[in-house]
Protein backbone atom coordinates (compact mmCIF):
# COMPACT_ATOMS: atom_id res chain seq x y z
CA UNK A 1 0.00 0.00 0.00
CA UNK A 2 1.38 3.47 -0.96
CA UNK A 3 1.23 6.05 1.75
CA UNK A 4 2.32 9.41 2.89
CA UNK A 5 3.60 10.57 6.13
CA UNK A 6 2.60 14.03 8.17
CA UNK A 7 4.24 17.00 7.26
CA UNK A 8 6.29 17.97 9.71
CA UNK A 9 7.83 21.80 8.96
CA UNK A 10 9.56 22.52 12.49
CA UNK A 11 11.40 26.06 12.88
CA UNK A 12 14.75 25.03 13.51
CA UNK A 13 17.05 28.19 12.91
CA UNK A 14 17.79 31.69 13.29
CA UNK A 15 17.51 33.48 9.61
CA UNK A 16 20.40 36.14 9.66
CA UNK A 17 19.53 38.91 7.65
CA UNK A 18 21.02 42.59 6.99
CA UNK A 19 17.81 44.61 8.46
CA UNK A 20 14.28 45.14 7.62
CA UNK A 21 13.75 44.87 3.42
CA UNK A 22 17.19 43.87 3.11
CA UNK A 23 18.51 41.17 1.20
CA UNK A 24 18.52 37.75 3.46
CA UNK A 25 21.63 35.70 3.83
CA UNK A 26 22.44 32.34 2.67
CA UNK A 27 21.89 29.01 5.41
CA UNK A 28 25.13 27.55 3.21
CA UNK A 29 27.94 26.91 5.40
CA UNK A 30 30.38 29.35 3.83
CA UNK A 31 33.66 26.73 4.62
CA UNK A 32 31.51 23.82 2.27
CA UNK A 33 32.70 22.43 -0.77
CA UNK A 34 30.22 21.02 -3.30
CA UNK A 35 31.06 17.23 -3.79
CA UNK A 36 27.99 16.18 -6.57
CA UNK A 37 29.11 13.20 -8.58
CA UNK A 38 27.58 15.60 -11.83
CA UNK A 39 29.17 18.89 -11.31
CA UNK A 40 28.22 19.79 -14.73
CA UNK A 41 24.37 19.13 -14.00
CA UNK A 42 22.48 22.02 -12.96
CA UNK A 43 20.73 21.48 -9.40
CA UNK A 44 17.31 20.79 -10.90
CA UNK A 45 18.74 18.21 -12.52
CA UNK A 46 19.77 16.68 -9.65
CA UNK A 47 17.03 16.77 -8.63
CA UNK A 48 15.35 15.03 -11.51
CA UNK A 49 17.52 12.62 -11.23
CA UNK A 50 17.17 12.14 -7.72
CA UNK A 51 13.51 11.63 -8.52
CA UNK A 52 13.95 9.22 -10.80
CA UNK A 53 15.88 6.84 -8.80
CA UNK A 54 13.46 7.24 -6.60
CA UNK A 55 10.72 6.31 -8.69
CA UNK A 56 12.55 3.39 -9.99
CA UNK A 57 12.57 1.57 -6.50
CA UNK A 58 8.93 1.97 -6.08
CA UNK A 59 5.57 0.79 -7.03
CA UNK A 60 4.49 1.17 -10.45
CA UNK A 61 2.11 3.50 -10.06
CA UNK A 62 2.43 6.20 -13.27
CA UNK A 63 -0.44 8.44 -11.62
CA UNK A 64 1.35 9.18 -8.24
CA UNK A 65 5.08 9.03 -10.00
CA UNK A 66 3.35 11.63 -12.79
CA UNK A 67 2.10 14.06 -9.86
CA UNK A 68 5.23 13.91 -8.00
CA UNK A 69 7.45 15.35 -10.36
CA UNK A 70 4.81 17.39 -11.58
CA UNK A 71 4.56 19.04 -7.88
CA UNK A 72 8.83 18.59 -7.84
CA UNK A 73 9.03 20.56 -10.91
CA UNK A 74 6.14 23.43 -9.93
CA UNK A 75 8.73 23.41 -6.16
CA UNK A 76 11.52 24.05 -8.65
CA UNK A 77 9.72 26.65 -11.06
CA UNK A 78 8.06 28.78 -8.01
CA UNK A 79 11.66 28.74 -6.16
CA UNK A 80 13.21 30.13 -9.87
CA UNK A 81 10.38 32.52 -10.35
CA UNK A 82 10.69 33.92 -6.79
CA UNK A 83 13.88 35.76 -8.10
CA UNK A 84 13.13 36.78 -11.62
CA UNK A 85 10.86 39.72 -12.50
CA UNK A 86 8.67 38.38 -14.93
CA UNK A 87 7.95 35.16 -13.43
CA UNK A 88 5.04 33.94 -11.76
CA UNK A 89 5.07 31.00 -9.48
CA UNK A 90 2.14 28.06 -9.51
CA UNK A 91 1.58 27.84 -5.45
CA UNK A 92 3.78 30.18 -4.12
CA UNK A 93 4.19 33.50 -6.05
CA UNK A 94 6.67 36.48 -4.29
CA UNK A 95 9.52 38.56 -5.57
CA UNK A 96 12.60 38.29 -3.55
CA UNK A 97 16.21 40.12 -3.66
CA UNK A 98 19.62 38.64 -3.67
CA UNK A 99 22.99 39.40 -3.68
CA UNK A 100 24.02 36.31 -5.46
CA UNK A 101 21.03 35.06 -7.66
CA UNK A 102 22.51 32.22 -8.92
CA UNK A 103 23.67 31.16 -5.35
CA UNK A 104 19.92 32.09 -4.09
CA UNK A 105 18.28 30.10 -6.87
CA UNK A 106 20.04 26.95 -6.03
CA UNK A 107 19.67 26.77 -2.42
CA UNK A 108 15.56 27.71 -2.72
CA UNK A 109 15.21 24.98 -5.57
CA UNK A 110 16.90 22.52 -3.86
CA UNK A 111 14.79 22.72 -0.70
CA UNK A 112 11.83 22.96 -2.08
CA UNK A 113 12.99 19.62 -4.19
CA UNK A 114 14.34 18.15 -1.29
CA UNK A 115 11.21 18.46 1.20
CA UNK A 116 8.82 17.57 -1.56
CA UNK A 117 10.28 14.43 -2.91
CA UNK A 118 11.18 13.41 1.18
CA UNK A 119 7.78 13.87 1.86
CA UNK A 120 6.10 11.77 -0.66
CA UNK A 121 8.97 9.06 -0.86
CA UNK A 122 9.45 8.93 2.92
CA UNK A 123 6.88 5.37 3.39
CA UNK A 124 7.44 4.68 -0.27
CA UNK A 125 8.47 1.27 -1.45
CA UNK A 126 12.58 1.78 -1.39
CA UNK A 127 11.94 4.91 0.85
CA UNK A 128 15.24 3.53 3.01
CA UNK A 129 17.48 4.02 -0.18
CA UNK A 130 15.63 7.13 -1.82
CA UNK A 131 15.73 9.61 1.80
CA UNK A 132 19.55 8.58 2.34
CA UNK A 133 19.99 9.79 -1.46
CA UNK A 134 17.96 12.67 -0.86
CA UNK A 135 20.31 13.52 2.41
CA UNK A 136 23.46 12.72 0.39
CA UNK A 137 22.15 15.31 -2.24
CA UNK A 138 21.75 17.76 -0.21
CA UNK A 139 24.75 17.27 2.04
CA UNK A 140 27.07 17.38 -1.46
CA UNK A 141 25.33 20.51 -2.58
CA UNK A 142 26.31 21.79 1.05
CA UNK A 143 22.50 22.52 2.39
CA UNK A 144 21.54 21.17 5.81
CA UNK A 145 18.95 19.33 6.38
CA UNK A 146 18.29 20.33 9.86
CA UNK A 147 17.41 23.97 8.91
CA UNK A 148 13.49 23.61 8.08
CA UNK A 149 12.17 27.46 8.70
CA UNK A 150 9.49 28.65 6.91
CA UNK A 151 10.00 32.05 8.19
CA UNK A 152 11.67 34.77 6.45
CA UNK A 153 13.15 35.59 3.37
CA UNK A 154 16.20 33.47 2.90
CA UNK A 155 16.87 30.97 0.34
CA UNK A 156 16.16 28.13 2.62
CA UNK A 157 12.75 29.64 4.01
CA UNK A 158 11.68 30.78 0.55
CA UNK A 159 12.33 26.94 -0.92
CA UNK A 160 10.93 25.39 2.82
CA UNK A 161 7.95 27.57 2.59
CA UNK A 162 7.08 26.47 -1.51
CA UNK A 163 7.41 23.06 -0.01
CA UNK A 164 5.17 23.44 2.26
CA UNK A 165 2.32 25.11 0.27
CA UNK A 166 2.72 22.13 -2.43
CA UNK A 167 2.59 19.58 0.49
CA UNK A 168 -0.48 21.28 2.23
CA UNK A 169 -1.93 21.10 -1.45
CA UNK A 170 -1.57 17.82 -2.29
CA UNK A 171 -3.54 16.64 0.45
CA UNK A 172 -6.60 18.56 -0.80
CA UNK A 173 -6.04 18.11 -4.66
CA UNK A 174 -7.96 14.63 -5.17
CA UNK A 175 -5.47 12.26 -4.91
CA UNK A 176 -6.33 10.85 -1.48
CA UNK A 177 -2.69 10.79 -0.48
CA UNK A 178 -3.77 11.15 2.86
CA UNK A 179 -5.22 7.57 2.07
CA UNK A 180 -2.42 5.82 0.67
CA UNK A 181 -3.98 7.13 -2.82
CA UNK A 182 -6.64 4.18 -1.90
CA UNK A 183 -10.10 4.48 -3.90
CA UNK A 184 -12.27 2.07 -2.36
CA UNK A 185 -15.19 3.07 -4.50
CA UNK A 186 -14.32 1.03 -7.80
CA UNK A 187 -15.15 -2.95 -7.74
CA UNK A 188 -14.75 -4.45 -11.18
CA UNK A 189 -17.83 -6.48 -12.57
CA UNK A 190 -16.03 -9.24 -13.85
CA UNK A 191 -14.36 -11.86 -11.38
CA UNK A 192 -10.14 -12.09 -11.43
CA UNK A 193 -8.68 -14.30 -14.57
CA UNK A 194 -6.36 -16.94 -13.59
CA UNK A 195 -3.83 -16.61 -16.02
CA UNK A 196 -2.17 -19.92 -14.83
CA UNK A 197 -5.62 -21.67 -15.90
CA UNK A 198 -7.46 -21.56 -19.18
CA UNK A 199 -10.46 -19.18 -20.54
CA UNK A 200 -11.95 -16.12 -19.25
CA UNK A 201 -15.38 -15.70 -17.63
CA UNK A 202 -16.55 -12.61 -17.77
CA UNK A 203 -19.79 -11.14 -17.10
CA UNK A 204 -18.75 -8.25 -19.18
CA UNK A 205 -16.39 -9.00 -22.03
CA UNK A 206 -15.98 -5.44 -22.36
CA UNK A 207 -15.00 -4.27 -18.88
CA UNK A 208 -11.96 -4.58 -17.27
CA UNK A 209 -10.68 -7.95 -15.56
CA UNK A 210 -8.48 -8.14 -12.47
CA UNK A 211 -5.72 -10.78 -13.26
CA UNK A 212 -4.92 -13.72 -10.57
CA UNK A 213 -0.97 -14.23 -11.14
CA UNK A 214 0.90 -17.17 -9.01
CA UNK A 215 3.68 -15.33 -7.57
CA UNK A 216 2.38 -11.75 -9.09
CA UNK A 217 5.90 -9.26 -9.09
CA UNK A 218 4.76 -5.70 -9.59
CA UNK A 219 5.94 -3.38 -12.88
CA UNK A 220 9.00 -2.73 -10.70
CA UNK A 221 9.85 -5.86 -9.87
CA UNK A 222 8.62 -5.94 -6.15
CA UNK A 223 6.51 -8.84 -5.01
CA UNK A 224 3.12 -8.80 -4.38
CA UNK A 225 1.73 -10.79 -1.24
CA UNK A 226 -2.29 -10.65 -2.34
CA UNK A 227 -1.87 -11.88 -6.36
CA UNK A 228 -5.19 -10.71 -7.35
CA UNK A 229 -4.61 -6.76 -9.12
CA UNK A 230 -6.53 -4.38 -7.97
CA UNK A 231 -7.30 -1.15 -10.26
CA UNK A 232 -4.41 1.40 -9.38
CA UNK A 233 -5.52 4.74 -9.04
CA UNK A 234 -9.25 4.64 -10.97
CA UNK A 235 -10.18 8.07 -8.86
CA UNK A 236 -7.54 9.91 -11.08
CA UNK A 237 -9.62 11.59 -13.49
CA UNK A 238 -10.48 14.03 -10.23
CA UNK A 239 -7.38 15.13 -9.41
CA UNK A 240 -6.37 18.93 -9.38
CA UNK A 241 -4.63 18.98 -13.04
CA UNK A 242 -2.01 21.76 -14.13
CA UNK A 243 -3.43 23.23 -16.98
CA UNK A 244 -6.44 21.04 -18.41
CA UNK A 245 -10.10 21.76 -17.10
CA UNK A 246 -11.05 19.60 -14.23
CA UNK A 247 -13.09 16.62 -14.61
CA UNK A 248 -15.95 17.20 -12.88
CA UNK A 249 -18.55 14.72 -11.39
CA UNK A 250 -17.54 12.20 -13.97
CA UNK A 251 -13.60 12.62 -13.93
CA UNK A 252 -13.07 13.16 -17.62
CA UNK A 253 -11.38 16.18 -18.29
CA UNK A 254 -11.24 16.01 -21.75
CA UNK A 255 -14.18 13.47 -23.68
CA UNK A 256 -13.25 11.13 -26.55
CA UNK A 257 -14.69 8.88 -28.96
CA UNK A 258 -15.11 5.72 -26.76
CA UNK A 259 -13.34 2.23 -27.91
CA UNK A 260 -15.48 -0.72 -29.73
CA UNK A 261 -17.56 -2.88 -28.29
CA UNK A 262 -18.19 -6.59 -28.36
CA UNK A 263 -22.16 -6.90 -29.24
CA UNK A 264 -22.34 -3.45 -30.38
CA UNK A 265 -24.13 -2.96 -34.06
CA UNK A 266 -21.68 -0.39 -34.83
CA UNK A 267 -18.03 -1.36 -33.48
CA UNK A 268 -18.62 -5.34 -32.80
CA UNK A 269 -16.15 -6.14 -36.07
CA UNK A 270 -13.56 -3.55 -35.37
CA UNK A 271 -13.17 -5.33 -31.93
CA UNK A 272 -13.00 -8.74 -33.17
CA UNK A 273 -10.38 -7.33 -35.68
CA UNK A 274 -8.55 -5.33 -32.96
CA UNK A 275 -8.03 -8.52 -30.94
CA UNK A 276 -7.13 -10.65 -34.22
CA UNK A 277 -4.46 -7.88 -35.09
CA UNK A 278 -2.72 -8.36 -31.38
CA UNK A 279 -2.62 -12.07 -31.92
CA UNK A 280 -0.61 -11.13 -35.28
CA UNK A 281 1.39 -8.50 -33.61
CA UNK A 282 2.20 -11.66 -31.55
CA UNK A 283 2.35 -14.14 -34.05
CA UNK A 284 5.86 -11.54 -35.50
CA UNK A 285 7.69 -12.63 -32.51
CA UNK A 286 9.36 -15.39 -33.96
CA UNK A 287 13.18 -15.24 -34.06
CA UNK A 288 13.00 -18.28 -36.52
CA UNK A 289 11.37 -15.95 -38.97
CA UNK A 290 14.38 -14.42 -41.28
CA UNK A 291 12.18 -11.70 -42.68
CA UNK A 292 13.76 -8.74 -42.17
CA UNK A 293 12.34 -5.04 -42.26
CA UNK A 294 13.80 -1.50 -42.71
CA UNK A 295 13.43 0.43 -39.10
CA UNK A 296 15.20 3.29 -40.41
CA UNK A 297 13.70 7.02 -40.61
CA UNK A 298 13.44 6.45 -44.17
CA UNK A 299 10.94 4.00 -44.20
CA UNK A 300 9.33 4.23 -40.96
CA UNK A 301 7.66 7.07 -38.51
CA UNK A 302 6.32 10.42 -40.02
CA UNK A 303 2.74 9.27 -38.95
CA UNK A 304 -0.67 11.31 -39.46
CA UNK A 305 -2.35 11.79 -35.41
CA UNK A 306 -3.59 8.73 -34.49
CA UNK A 307 -2.21 6.23 -37.24
CA UNK A 308 0.40 4.27 -38.67
CA UNK A 309 0.26 5.09 -42.24
CA UNK A 310 3.47 7.10 -42.00
CA UNK A 311 6.39 6.31 -45.09
CA UNK A 312 9.27 7.79 -43.56
CA UNK A 313 11.30 10.89 -43.65
CA UNK A 314 13.03 12.01 -47.13
CA UNK A 315 16.27 13.25 -45.01
CA UNK A 316 17.90 13.93 -42.38
CA UNK A 317 16.74 17.67 -42.08
CA UNK A 318 20.66 18.31 -39.78
CA UNK A 319 22.75 16.62 -42.60
CA UNK A 320 20.66 16.82 -45.73
CA UNK A 321 21.10 13.44 -46.16
CA UNK A 322 19.20 10.38 -46.74
CA UNK A 323 18.83 8.42 -43.40
CA UNK A 324 20.96 4.91 -43.77
CA UNK A 325 18.83 1.96 -44.19
CA UNK A 326 18.37 -0.03 -40.77
CA UNK A 327 17.19 -3.60 -41.69
CA UNK A 328 16.88 -5.87 -38.69
CA UNK A 329 14.61 -9.00 -38.61
CA UNK A 330 11.35 -7.94 -37.65
CA UNK A 331 11.21 -10.57 -34.85
CA UNK A 332 14.12 -8.58 -33.05
CA UNK A 333 12.20 -5.49 -33.45
CA UNK A 334 8.97 -6.54 -32.59
CA UNK A 335 10.59 -8.16 -29.13
CA UNK A 336 12.88 -4.93 -28.80
CA UNK A 337 10.17 -2.18 -29.17
CA UNK A 338 7.39 -4.00 -26.66
CA UNK A 339 10.64 -4.22 -23.89
CA UNK A 340 12.56 -1.14 -24.65
CA UNK A 341 8.83 1.08 -24.26
CA UNK A 342 7.77 -1.78 -21.55
CA UNK A 343 9.18 0.49 -18.67
CA UNK A 344 9.63 -2.91 -16.58
CA UNK A 345 10.98 -3.81 -13.90
CA UNK A 346 12.97 -1.23 -12.02
CA UNK A 347 11.96 1.63 -14.47
CA UNK A 348 11.04 4.96 -14.05
CA UNK A 349 7.34 4.44 -15.18
CA UNK A 350 6.11 6.63 -18.97
CA UNK A 351 6.42 9.72 -17.32
CA UNK A 352 10.40 8.99 -15.53
CA UNK A 353 10.95 7.32 -18.94
CA UNK A 354 10.60 10.94 -21.04
CA UNK A 355 12.19 12.47 -18.31
CA UNK A 356 15.24 10.57 -19.44
CA UNK A 357 14.78 11.72 -23.25
CA UNK A 358 14.36 15.25 -22.18
CA UNK A 359 17.64 15.37 -20.40
CA UNK A 360 19.59 13.73 -22.92
CA UNK A 361 17.78 16.15 -25.57
CA UNK A 362 19.12 19.05 -23.25
CA UNK A 363 22.78 17.74 -23.21
CA UNK A 364 22.78 17.47 -26.95
CA UNK A 365 21.60 20.67 -27.44
CA UNK A 366 23.50 22.54 -25.13
CA UNK A 367 25.07 25.03 -25.36
CA UNK A 368 22.45 26.43 -27.69
CA UNK A 369 19.13 26.23 -25.62
CA UNK A 370 16.70 28.44 -27.52
CA UNK A 371 13.35 28.30 -26.08
CA UNK A 372 10.76 26.96 -28.96
CA UNK A 373 13.63 27.37 -30.97
CA UNK A 374 14.58 31.17 -31.37
CA UNK A 375 16.17 34.36 -29.11
CA UNK A 376 19.09 34.21 -27.45
CA UNK A 377 20.04 31.09 -25.58
CA UNK A 378 18.71 30.30 -22.04
CA UNK A 379 21.39 29.45 -19.49
CA UNK A 380 21.05 25.87 -18.43
CA UNK A 381 19.19 26.17 -15.03
CA UNK A 382 16.45 28.45 -16.76
CA UNK A 383 16.53 25.71 -19.29
CA UNK A 384 16.10 22.72 -16.84
CA UNK A 385 13.71 24.47 -15.12
CA UNK A 386 11.24 25.40 -17.38
CA UNK A 387 10.97 22.44 -19.24
CA UNK A 388 10.37 20.43 -16.58
CA UNK A 389 7.89 22.33 -15.52
CA UNK A 390 6.09 22.28 -19.16
CA UNK A 391 7.21 18.05 -19.33
CA UNK A 392 5.73 17.15 -15.73
CA UNK A 393 3.00 19.24 -16.17
CA UNK A 394 2.17 17.60 -19.40
CA UNK A 395 2.35 14.28 -17.89
CA UNK A 396 0.66 14.92 -14.88
CA UNK A 397 -1.94 16.01 -17.34
CA UNK A 398 -1.66 13.46 -19.03
CA UNK A 399 -2.33 11.02 -16.05
CA UNK A 400 -5.67 12.49 -14.91
CA UNK A 401 -7.10 12.63 -18.29
CA UNK A 402 -6.30 8.71 -19.42
CA UNK A 403 -7.14 7.74 -15.99
CA UNK A 404 -10.28 9.91 -16.09
CA UNK A 405 -11.14 7.72 -19.36
CA UNK A 406 -10.07 4.48 -18.02
CA UNK A 407 -12.51 4.73 -15.06
CA UNK A 408 -15.07 6.05 -17.34
CA UNK A 409 -14.85 3.13 -19.99
CA UNK A 410 -13.63 0.57 -17.68
CA UNK A 411 -12.57 -1.12 -20.60
CA UNK A 412 -11.41 -4.78 -20.96
CA UNK A 413 -7.62 -5.70 -21.94
CA UNK A 414 -6.69 -8.13 -24.92
CA UNK A 415 -5.60 -11.21 -22.47
CA UNK A 416 -9.66 -11.27 -21.57
CA UNK A 417 -10.68 -10.91 -24.94
CA UNK A 418 -8.90 -13.16 -26.65
CA UNK A 419 -9.22 -15.53 -23.83
CA UNK A 420 -13.16 -14.89 -23.44
CA UNK A 421 -13.89 -14.78 -27.14
CA UNK A 422 -11.69 -17.91 -28.41
CA UNK A 423 -13.38 -20.10 -25.36
CA UNK A 424 -16.51 -19.02 -27.00
CA UNK A 425 -15.56 -20.43 -30.58
CA UNK A 426 -15.33 -19.10 -34.28
CA UNK A 427 -17.57 -15.98 -35.32
CA UNK A 428 -16.15 -16.14 -39.04
CA UNK A 429 -19.29 -19.51 -40.36
CA UNK A 430 -22.13 -20.07 -38.39
CA UNK A 431 -22.61 -23.11 -40.51
CA UNK A 432 -19.95 -24.72 -38.64
CA UNK A 433 -20.46 -26.39 -34.96
CA UNK A 434 -17.87 -23.79 -33.89
CA UNK A 435 -19.65 -20.69 -34.60
CA UNK A 436 -20.48 -18.25 -31.60
CA UNK A 437 -21.61 -14.86 -32.95
CA UNK A 438 -18.93 -13.51 -30.28
CA UNK A 439 -16.42 -16.03 -31.12
CA UNK A 440 -12.98 -15.01 -32.76
CA UNK A 441 -12.72 -14.56 -36.54
CA UNK A 442 -10.69 -16.83 -38.29
CA UNK A 443 -7.71 -16.15 -40.37
CA UNK A 444 -5.90 -18.77 -41.96
CA UNK A 445 -2.58 -19.52 -40.96
CA UNK A 446 -3.43 -17.62 -37.40
CA UNK A 447 -6.48 -18.30 -36.26
CA UNK A 448 -8.28 -22.09 -36.90
CA UNK A 449 -10.58 -24.20 -35.83
CA UNK A 450 -8.99 -27.71 -34.57
CA UNK A 451 -10.25 -30.41 -36.70
CA UNK A 452 -9.30 -34.19 -36.88
CA UNK A 453 -7.21 -33.71 -40.28
CA UNK A 454 -5.23 -30.72 -38.56
CA UNK A 455 -4.90 -32.45 -35.49
CA UNK A 456 -3.61 -36.03 -37.06
CA UNK A 457 0.35 -36.83 -36.34
CA UNK A 458 2.46 -34.72 -37.97
CA UNK A 459 0.24 -31.16 -38.54
CA UNK A 460 0.24 -28.56 -37.34
CA UNK A 461 -2.24 -29.26 -34.28
CA UNK A 462 -1.18 -32.29 -33.45
CA UNK A 463 -1.01 -31.65 -29.69
CA UNK A 464 -4.68 -30.94 -29.73
CA UNK A 465 -6.02 -34.06 -30.88
CA UNK A 466 -8.09 -34.32 -27.69
CA UNK A 467 -9.39 -30.45 -28.44
CA UNK A 468 -11.36 -30.97 -32.22
CA UNK A 469 -13.58 -28.19 -32.29
CA UNK A 470 -11.82 -25.31 -30.26
CA UNK A 471 -9.90 -22.88 -31.58
CA UNK A 472 -6.47 -22.62 -31.70
CA UNK A 473 -3.75 -19.31 -32.20
CA UNK A 474 -0.62 -18.88 -33.73
CA UNK A 475 1.33 -16.75 -31.47
CA UNK A 476 4.27 -16.09 -28.51
CA UNK A 477 4.40 -19.68 -26.52
CA UNK A 478 5.01 -17.74 -23.19
CA UNK A 479 8.25 -16.99 -21.16
CA UNK A 480 10.49 -20.13 -21.20
CA UNK A 481 12.12 -21.73 -18.03
CA UNK A 482 15.69 -20.34 -18.67
CA UNK A 483 15.68 -16.66 -20.34
CA UNK A 484 18.75 -15.92 -20.71
CA UNK A 485 19.15 -19.20 -23.04
CA UNK A 486 15.77 -20.38 -24.25
CA UNK A 487 13.26 -19.18 -26.15
CA UNK A 488 9.60 -18.24 -26.33
CA UNK A 489 9.17 -19.01 -29.56
CA UNK A 490 6.07 -18.70 -32.17
CA UNK A 491 3.71 -21.73 -32.17
CA UNK A 492 0.02 -22.98 -32.08
CA UNK A 493 -1.67 -22.94 -28.68
CA UNK A 494 -5.23 -22.93 -27.33
CA UNK A 495 -6.64 -19.34 -27.86
CA UNK A 496 -8.16 -19.97 -24.44
CA UNK A 497 -4.33 -20.60 -22.60
CA UNK A 498 -2.87 -16.75 -25.20
CA UNK A 499 -0.44 -14.46 -22.67
CA UNK A 500 1.36 -10.97 -24.14
CA UNK A 501 4.55 -11.01 -24.52
CA UNK A 502 5.75 -9.90 -20.98
CA UNK A 503 6.89 -11.55 -17.93
CA UNK A 504 4.86 -13.90 -16.11
CA UNK A 505 5.11 -12.58 -12.51
CA UNK A 506 3.29 -9.20 -14.52
CA UNK A 507 1.51 -10.06 -17.65
CA UNK A 508 -0.85 -7.12 -17.80
CA UNK A 509 -1.05 -3.61 -15.49
CA UNK A 510 -3.39 -3.64 -12.64
CA UNK A 511 -6.00 -1.04 -14.52
CA UNK A 512 -8.75 -0.72 -17.34
CA UNK A 513 -7.26 -0.32 -21.07
CA UNK A 514 -8.68 2.58 -22.74
CA UNK A 515 -6.53 4.91 -23.77
CA UNK A 516 -3.26 3.40 -23.23
CA UNK A 517 -1.28 5.33 -20.72
CA UNK A 518 1.83 5.13 -22.47
CA UNK A 519 0.48 6.48 -25.70
CA UNK A 520 -1.00 9.48 -23.50
CA UNK A 521 2.10 10.62 -21.86
CA UNK A 522 4.37 9.61 -25.18
CA UNK A 523 2.26 11.99 -27.47
CA UNK A 524 1.91 14.54 -24.94
CA UNK A 525 5.77 14.74 -24.22
CA UNK A 526 6.56 15.09 -28.01
CA UNK A 527 4.06 17.80 -28.06
CA UNK A 528 6.01 19.13 -25.46
CA UNK A 529 9.33 18.64 -26.74
CA UNK A 530 8.74 19.54 -29.89
CA UNK A 531 7.04 22.97 -28.49
CA UNK A 532 9.62 23.73 -26.33
CA UNK A 533 12.80 23.07 -28.58
CA UNK A 534 10.98 24.78 -31.86
CA UNK A 535 11.79 21.41 -33.71
CA UNK A 536 10.14 18.08 -34.04
CA UNK A 537 13.35 16.34 -34.61
CA UNK A 538 15.24 15.55 -32.20
CA UNK A 539 18.97 16.55 -31.69
CA UNK A 540 21.31 16.26 -35.04
CA UNK A 541 18.04 14.51 -36.82
CA UNK A 542 18.53 11.31 -35.25
CA UNK A 543 17.46 9.13 -31.59
CA UNK A 544 18.73 5.95 -31.12
CA UNK A 545 18.78 3.30 -28.26
CA UNK A 546 20.70 0.13 -28.92
CA UNK A 547 19.69 -3.50 -27.56
CA UNK A 548 22.73 -5.33 -26.84
CA UNK A 549 23.29 -8.66 -27.82
CA UNK A 550 21.89 -10.93 -25.45
CA UNK A 551 19.77 -7.46 -23.90
CA UNK A 552 16.50 -9.22 -24.01
CA UNK A 553 14.79 -9.68 -20.62
CA UNK A 554 11.71 -11.97 -21.71
CA UNK A 555 13.40 -14.88 -23.67
CA UNK A 556 16.99 -14.95 -25.39
CA UNK A 557 18.19 -12.85 -27.58
CA UNK A 558 18.56 -10.63 -29.82
CA UNK A 559 21.45 -12.35 -31.71
CA UNK A 560 23.06 -9.08 -32.83
CA UNK A 561 23.09 -5.53 -31.35
CA UNK A 562 19.56 -3.80 -32.37
CA UNK A 563 19.48 -0.50 -32.44
CA UNK A 564 15.89 1.31 -32.42
CA UNK A 565 15.54 4.71 -33.90
CA UNK A 566 13.13 7.38 -34.26
CA UNK A 567 13.81 11.27 -36.37
CA UNK A 568 11.38 13.08 -34.30
CA UNK A 569 9.39 12.85 -30.87
CA UNK A 570 6.52 12.02 -32.51
CA UNK A 571 8.02 8.78 -34.16
CA UNK A 572 9.64 7.99 -30.43
CA UNK A 573 6.05 8.51 -29.21
CA UNK A 574 4.46 6.15 -31.82
CA UNK A 575 7.26 3.62 -31.23
CA UNK A 576 6.20 3.72 -27.50
CA UNK A 577 2.47 3.33 -29.08
CA UNK A 578 2.89 0.55 -30.96
CA UNK A 579 5.08 -1.03 -28.87
CA UNK A 580 2.26 -1.76 -26.63
CA UNK A 581 0.43 -3.88 -29.34
CA UNK A 582 3.62 -5.84 -29.99
CA UNK A 583 3.58 -6.66 -26.30
CA UNK A 584 0.10 -7.58 -26.34
CA UNK A 585 -0.89 -4.88 -23.69
CA UNK A 586 -3.66 -3.36 -25.66
CA UNK A 587 -5.35 -2.75 -28.97
CA UNK A 588 -4.78 -0.23 -31.64
CA UNK A 589 -8.26 1.79 -30.07
CA UNK A 590 -6.64 2.25 -26.73
CA UNK A 591 -3.15 3.51 -28.34
CA UNK A 592 -4.88 5.88 -31.41
CA UNK A 593 -7.14 6.99 -28.38
CA UNK A 594 -4.40 7.76 -25.95
CA UNK A 595 -2.20 9.85 -28.45
CA UNK A 596 -5.15 12.00 -29.99
CA UNK A 597 -6.28 12.37 -26.21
Amino acid sequence: MRSRRPVILVTAALVLVLGAGAVAWSNRPPACVRTVEHPEWTVARQWDEAALDAIRRDLPAPTVHARNLYHMSAAMWDAWAAYDDAGTGLFVSEKQAARDVESARDEAISYAAYRVLEHRYLEAVGGSDSIPQFDALMESLCYPIEVTTTEGDSPTAIGNRIAATIIAAGLEDGSLEADGYDDHTYAPVNRALVVAGSGAEMRDPNRWQPLLIENMISQNGIPVVNGTQQFVDPHWGHVTPFAIPPGGDAGVPIPIDGPPLLGDPDTDAEFKDAAVQVIRFSSLLDPNNSETIDISPAAWGNNPLGTNDGTGHDANPVTGSPYEPNLILESDFARAVAEYWADGPKSETPPGHWNVLANDVSDRLDPDLRLEGTGEPLDRLEWDVKLYLALNGANHDAAVAAWGLKRHHDYVRPISMIRYMGGLGQSSDPADPSYHPEGLPLESGLVEVITEESSAAGERHAQFADHVGEVAIRTWLGTPEDRETQLGGVGWILAEQWVPYQLPTFVTPAFAAFVSGHSTFSRASAEVLTAFTGNEFVPGGLGEWTVEAGGFEFEAGPGQPVTLPWATYYDAADQAGISRLYGGIHVRADDFGGRRL
